[in-house]
């Protein structure tokens, strides 16, 4: 789409699982021509500086923040580094980047001549910038990095707590009955000791209405696999919703490499490995940044690849009670000579805090994908036709799974949360239903995950003679928010 050098702002939420996709946004917009501002705190602006490609242009500024300020560690504004009870502390105090916001965007458009940003595109969490955007009178656009459907049910069960009004263990969501039964046991920890009156619930029942200032909402999915929950938005919200993903850091972006911890193995270890394994023969194994699971149950998981004995790749961070950033203790968290035999075997990898995630799910020897179904990793997956095999431990991952499973056939749910009683036998049947050369399910969801992989590559399709339904939807919220600056309204 031919456009001016308009000016764009990206403002995400303190969290790399928001400000990954935010910048994976902001790194495709820029390709269109547009001068991309991407705004944060000191200490990301400060990571992002060393880790944008050489090739990119983005401009980033800071809005000052101090987390001591706000009765936070020092140095403390990345949910990664937080422990999860003051996770929902720095969502509370986000708040106190008003005055900073409205600051940062008056000097741009002074130091731009008067001339004004074409819009504002800022996290789900950051619902109060809509204001103070229109006090400027620019466009302002919500962007998801969550899927339609899993924010959908997120976003209904907040504003009803339809649990709480039953004693039965299932239970429908009033306003989006089309999303089917739920379980109690597909509800996390925030959402089960909810009251409607406690901390989470007063932010969320703040929060969520001010989508409704929003002139559009961007979803990181695609239409053609994700309407139920579009729909919802497009019936509850009332403004525009484009999906316009997949959003992803693509492999020739140096950045994935350097936003990333540590690792005690290379890329280059990883591709050897790889390669030198047959065709859908490898498991790969990863709960994402945030998320870990209990010693008992790394245990359990460990046997079970051993009764498998599938190949894999296992990215490992210490369990649940012990700080995640922290060194892996293999001696005391996997079982005696666990690691020693798959090293002999050549069987597997076990990797340290951090994966090339995107370089593993492409090989042609990955066969599945277990994960929490955080969404980046679920879009990663089906974009390479990788089933998965699910365990949510929180926010909307359960809501993700119940998708995954239930509308979409690409998933095997293994367990919920952090506090489940897996077997190991139970899980390495499931290893083997998704992997068995044999099994019919897992034939079925292979093809399934062929199916959606075609629908992905057509959503993002941009040819002379066809344009896709996600390259639509971009587009289309450009020249929205173009028409807005040109005729003037508010």
């Amino acid at each position: 789409m031919e456009s001016k050098k308009e000016t764009i702002i990206f403002f995400p939420f303190m969290s790399q699982g928001h400000i990954t996709p935010f910048l994976a946004l902001a790194l495709e917009t820029e390709k269109k021509g547009y001068n991309i501002v991407f705004i944060n705190t000191p200490l990301n602006i400060k990571k992002l500086k060393t880790t944008i490609p050489t090739s990119s242009s983005i401009k980033l500024l800071q809005l000052p923040f101090n987390s001591s300020d706000h009765g936070l560690p020092p140095d403390s504004e990345d949910t990664d580094l937080l422990p999860y009870n003051l996770i929902f502390q720095l969502l509370e105090v986000s708040s106190c980047l008003e005055a900073p916001l409205r600051q940062l965007i008056n000097d741009l458009i002074i130091q731009q001549g008067g001339v004004k940003p074409l819009c504002v595109i800022a996290d789900f969490f950051l619902g109060w910038s809509a204001k103070v955007v229109h006090e400027f009178d620019v466009f302002h656009a919500i962007f998801s990095g969550s899927g339609g459907y899993g924010l959908a049910c997120y976003y209904s069960m907040w504003l009803t707590l339809p649990h709480k009004q039953t004693e039965k263990v299932e239970f429908c969501l009033p306003d989006f009955p089309e999303a089917g039964k739920f379980h109690i046991s597909q509800l996390s920890a925030s959402f089960l000791v909810a009251d409607g009156s406690d901390p989470y619930s007063t932010f969320q029942r703040r929060n969520l209405p001010t989508w409704l200032d929003s002139d559009a909402v961007l979803f990181n999915t695609i239409e053609e696999i994700d309407q139920i929950g579009l729909v919802y938005f497009r019936r509850k919200l009332g403004i525009p919703i484009w999906a316009i993903g997949p959003i992803l850091l693509s492999q020739n972006h140096r950045v994935r490499d350097s936003i990333t911890k540590p690792s005690n193995v290379s890329l280059e270890q990883c591709i050897e490995f790889l390669d030198s394994k047959e065709r859908n023969s490898v498991l790969y194994i990863s709960f994402g940044s945030q998320n870990s699971i209990s010693a008992s149950q790394m245990m359990k998981l460990a046997r079970a690849l051993d009764t498998s004995g599938k190949n894999f790749i296992w990215v490992v961070r210490p369990p649940l009670g012990f700080d995640i950033n922290a060194q892996f203790k293999a001696e005391e968290w996997l079982p005696e000579g666990f690691v020693e035999r798959v090293e002999e075997e050549k069987r597997g990898l076990i990797i340290s805090n951090w994966a090339p995630q995107v370089e593993i799910l492409s090989h042609k020897s990955v066969a599945a994908f277990f994960n929490h179904c955080g969404w980046n990793s679920v879009l990663e997956s089906l974009v390479y036709g990788i089933p998965i095999i699910g365990w949510p431990m929180a926010a909307e991952q359960f809501f993700n799974a119940k998708f995954l499973v239930e509308e979409l056939g690409v998933c095997l749910e293994v367990a919920r949360g952090v506090n489940f009683e897996v077997r190991h036998d139970d899980i390495a049947q499931m290893i083997e239903m998704l992997m068995g050369e044999k099994n019919k399910k897992g034939k079925e969801m292979r093809n399934k995950c062929y199916e959606i992989k075609k629908l992905i590559k057509d959503a993002i399709r941009d040819e002379d003679n066809f344009k896709g339904s996600s390259v639509n939807g971009m587009d289309e919220f450009l020249m929205a928010a173009m028409q807005v600056k040109e005729d003037g309204r508010w």
